[in-house]
């Protein structure tokens, strides 16, 4: 509670805390915000959900068996007849193509298209929806994989100390001291980009972040009266480790993560942006970035994705503010 209390004290943080998780559980439902299918379809008596099904286009009275065009108004016609569809706030995916233009893409925001289109005819604001909801997800996994194994790391070489700690140790130095750009040109070239392949190249090289600070509180704890006590009592070495020290390193693991979600965002922002990360065509801010880029005409581009990735960082960073001030034990609660 003290930590709670400690966290709420940090208005900035525990406002931003809100604002993140609010914008990220909209951006979970991204198919009911931003979808070139209807919600909801009632048709000659049945309700039918094309954004979580598909249907073929016989089912609406039309005559292929192939997926339903929702856009063609042909079908809009067969369902208008005989019923009512409900659709999304925006009615494009952030693959769809926009049809009737006022102009060559990319064009400006109007009416239709509220951050205007980019250089492939695509509305920005299903991309920057589908973006953020991506890059996100890439950050949350990639953190929680690389703290868990990075914290497994850390514990064995801190509780064992000796020669393995010392074998890990220099592992580590030759692992750093990889030239992982020259790794990751080389593994794109030869593997499909994707979004697992790229998290599991991100992974290699993210893991070791934890590492330092868990060994250092496990070699300062192993050698603790309760730590000798539990081994004398006959307690395994694994039990010790998860219900004796672990929690205490812990706290300063935690203090990092908000800094290490925002990190792994900027790196798939980056790789994204230099044409290393996602397969092209996928909801990517940094995509969105390279397109503002390379047209200087049309400044919604940059500006879309400057403010997504940046207010996103800007969220996080005050989260991890916060975080950092509720496990200072130096701060006082009034």
């Amino acid at each position: 509670m003290r930590r709670w209390r400690a966290f709420k004290a940090n208005r900035r943080g525990f406002v931003s805390a809100i604002i993140f998780g609010i914008l990220f559980v909209v951006t979970l439902f991204a198919e009911f915000i931003a979808n070139d299918r209807p919600i909801v379809v009632f048709y000659d008596g049945g309700i039918y959900m094309p954004v979580v099904k598909d249907y073929p286009e016989t089912t609406f009275g039309g005559t292929f068996t192939t997926g339903t065009d929702y856009k063609d108004p042909f079908v809009q016609q067969k369902i208008a007849e005989k019923g009512w569809a409900i659709w999304p706030p925006i009615p494009f995916s952030y693959r769809t193509a926009v049809s009737n233009l006022p102009g060559p893409a990319p064009t400006a925001p109007d009416s239709v298209n509220w951050l205007g289109t980019d250089d492939n005819a695509r509305d920005v604001a299903a991309r920057v929806i589908y973006g953020f909801r991506i890059s996100v997800l890439f950050g949350l996994i990639l953190t929680i994989a690389s703290t868990v194994i990075g914290v497994l790391a850390g514990a064995i070489q801190g509780f064992y100390g000796g020669l393995t700690d010392l074998l890990f140790q220099r592992g580590l130095e030759i692992w750093g001291g990889l030239p992982f750009l020259y790794v990751l040109l080389i593994l794109s070239s030869v593997i499909v980009p994707g979004f697992w392949t790229l998290l599991g190249i991100m992974l290699l090289v993210s893991w070791t972040w934890p590492v330092g600070v868990v060994r250092a509180e496990f070699l300062r704890a192993r050698n603790f009266e309760y730590v000798r006590a539990a081994k004398a009592m006959g307690m395994s070495d694994w039990r010790i480790m998860i219900k004796h020290i672990l929690p205490n390193a812990l706290v300063a693991t935690l203090t990092f993560l908000p800094f290490t979600l925002s990190g792994s965002v900027t790196t798939l922002t980056a790789l994204d942006f230099l044409g290393l990360g996602l397969p092209p065509g996928s909801p990517s801010l940094g995509e969105l970035l390279q397109q503002g880029k390379e047209n200087l005409q049309a400044p919604w581009l940059g500006i879309s994705g400057f403010v997504a990735v940046g207010g996103m960082l800007v969220l996080l960073i005050f989260v991890g503010e916060a975080v950092r001030d509720a496990f200072d034990p130096r701060k006082s609660m009034a």
